[in-house]
């Protein structure tokens, strides 16, 4: 997993609430392989026409969202099933970091085990940020794990997030990982107790 620290990017507005896993990944592409990436199946039927062709009013086919590492959402997003693929088609899209009023339960986990930060702020916040994002001139948004911090220019805003996924997202490392970390100490608890 890459480390996450600091994400200096354009802000993408999606004013959407209740945007669901399914509006993120529609079902019918998930038996694809997980190998070709998922960019082209990520909000597949609100950035597309039935035909393919992209819809110029969704904001990641607009030409000043282009690289945007940073997705700015209504409340409850990633509501609905469970479906991991959901972060690796917003991943695949290049988005690092959504901040939004709320989250689905599932999805904020699915986010954070798979190195994408979710920011949980304040509906005015939110919306002070969407304001931001929606204006090409307003420039970069930052979001700085270390600090905890949402930097708006000269305006900061704090967030709160899980110690220990703050670390693992420092440090580019998943449960897993972690767990490996103690390799050796497991090794010898299950030698010491006849489970080797």
């Amino acid at each position: 997993m890459r480390p996450f620290t600091k994400v200096r990017s354009v802000a993408a507005p999606l004013p959407l609430d209740n945007v669901d896993t399914d509006q993120i990944l529609p079902a019918r592409f998930l038996s694809q392989r997980r190998e070709d990436g998922y960019a082209d199946y990520c909000f597949r039927d609100l950035r597309f026409a039935a035909d393919g062709s992209p819809l110029a009013e969704f904001p990641l086919n607009q030409p000043r969202y282009k690289g945007a590492s940073i997705l700015v959402a209504g409340s409850n997003f990633g509501c609905g099933s469970s479906r991991e693929g959901a972060v690796y088609a917003l991943m695949d899209c290049g988005i690092r970091a959504i901040i939004a009023e709320s989250f689905g339960d599932i999805f904020h986990q699915n986010a954070l085990v798979n190195g994408m930060l979710p920011v949980v702020l304040a509906k005015a916040q939110v919306a002070a940020i969407m304001e931001r994002a929606d204006n090409p001139a307003a420039g970069a948004i930052e979001i700085d794990l270390e600090a905890q911090r949402v930097v708006l220019g000269s305006t900061a805003i704090d967030f709160a997030i899980d110690p220990f996924r703050r670390h693992c997202l420092l440090n580019g490392v998943d449960d897993i990982d972690f767990t490996l970390q103690f390799a050796a100490d497991i090794g010898r608890y299950e030698a010491q107790h006849g489970l080797a």
